[in-house]
């Protein structure tokens, strides 16, 4: 396996840390030992937590008003897997790619053979019917799978099954789908009609699946669709994945709800009935999807793996959710926001690990309200960040993968290779 940045500087910058991370770890593991916790136990079970990386997510993203590139971006998929094997060998944490198509449309095996060399994988492949392509006959531009005209229907149709084909020759096992489509007046759309067409249309795309493929179906509450939006909420992406069949999932993206809605509960409820397909992992403060995982509300992430947790400790039936991050990156290095998002993942996932199961289902049962919170808290507010490091570190990464990547100077090197871009005048990545 190949490793983009030279293993030397990893090292280099590992020894200068581990006598404290050495050091820390063992405090953590005197702490948690009281509690009857292995810290190691719970080191290995981070340590193969795996998060997948979208290949969008390694270029510069934008706004609805402008886009601002950024040094060495990557000028196809070849460049942007090179960018994900570095996030990898840093993080030790995302060892699949999600491909998005036809953005990153290419030669099957060619892709095939970029992803071994660095050993990685790909994860599910993500179908366009938000925008037009070069080419395309048909406009989305009032829709897709739900558009009032049969051929344009069919044409996002036949993307999809396209997609699925290619999902095939390269080895993923899950189509993405998500639709813009929907209205921006009253009375622009038939609520009930536009529905019927998509679940028509869905229904086309699902008879294609393989016998071994799921298919996820992702919600989203507003943009470009500010009036109404067809698949909006998840209750409406429930009765999706029950009206396809057992292959059909639902798809959580973090920032497709309106502020205040209960992510956590809505998680637990498609767990208890069976249809988590998996998430898109980012953070948001007013709107969409646009931040970094953790960065505004960590508490939340937590809470959400609380749930995940549970639901694994419990071997819920038929829990096997994908995990995945998809953020758009303005003004940060992407590389950096997907290493320290990947970070945040994990460290949710250790805090949850670190829940007094017991101590928090005594007080539901007594309806103790405070003790119950509090046995959350105490998890969350353990540093876990040892944890982090270790597994990282056993398995081969930067004990500091921020500190890593800015010490090879990878950035700068790439930039010297990949012509620069121009910025646009809007629209995302």
């Amino acid at each position: 396996m190949q490793d983009i940045i030279d293993s030397s500087v990893v090292e280099n910058e590992n020894a200068a840390r581990l006598t404290g991370l050495n050091r820390d770890y063992a405090a953590l593991g005197d702490k948690l030992g009281r509690r009857g916790v292995s810290i190691d136990a719970i080191r290995d079970k981070v340590a193969a937590f795996g998060i997948a990386i979208p290949s969008w997510g390694v270029g510069t993203g934008g706004t609805r008003f402008a886009r601002f590139p950024g040094p060495g971006e990557p000028r196809d998929i070849f460049d942007k897997i090179e960018d994900c094997a570095v996030i990898d060998q840093l993080t030790c944490a995302t060892p699949r790619i999600s491909l998005h198509i036809p953005w990153d449309k290419a030669d099957p095996q060619a892709l095939k053979e970029a992803a071994s060399r660095f050993g990685l994988g790909f994860d599910a492949i993500n179908s366009n019917t938000f925008q037009d392509q070069p080419g395309q006959r048909r406009s989305y531009k009032f829709g897709s799978l739900s558009h009032t005209d049969a051929a344009t229907r069919q044409q996002a149709v036949e993307h999809n099954l396209e997609c699925i084909e290619i999902g095939k020759a390269i080895g993923s096992k899950a189509l993405t789908v998500w639709i813009g489509d929907g209205s921006n007046f009253p009375g622009q759309s038939d609520f009930a009609r536009a529905f019927d067409r998509y679940l028509g249309s869905m229904k086309a795309v699902y008879a294609a699946l393989p016998e071994d493929w799921r298919v996820f179906t992702e919600h989203k509450m507003y943009e470009p669709a500010f009036y109404s939006t067809v698949v909006q909420d998840w209750g409406t992406n429930y009765l999706i994945a029950k009206e396809l069949g057992p292959k059909a999932y639902c798809l959580v993206d973090l920032g497709h709800h309106a502020p205040n809605v209960n992510i956590e509960m809505i998680v637990s409820r498609l767990i208890q009935f069976g249809k988590l397909g998996g998430f898109h992992f980012n953070d948001s403060k007013y709107g969409d999807d646009d931040l970094d995982a953790g960065s505004i509300d960590p508490y939340r992430l937590f809470l959400v793996f609380n749930e995940l947790v549970e639901a694994e400790r419990r071997e819920a039936p038929g829990f096997q959710p994908a995990h995945m991050l998809d953020q758009s990156h303005n003004v940060t290095d992407p590389i950096e926001s997907l290493m320290v998002s990947a970070g945040e993942v994990r460290r949710a996932y250790a805090q949850a690990l670190l829940v007094d199961r017991q101590a928090l289902a005594e007080a539901q049962e007594a309806n103790d309200a405070l003790m119950a919170s509090e046995a959350l808290k105490a998890a969350f507010r353990t540093d876990v960040e040892p944890i982090l490091a270790s597994a990282r570190l056993k398995a081969g990464g930067a004990v500091d993968p921020v500190a890593a990547y800015r010490a090879s100077g990878y950035r700068r090197k790439v930039a010297e290779k990949r012509p620069a871009t121009e910025g646009s005048g809007g629209g995302i990545v």
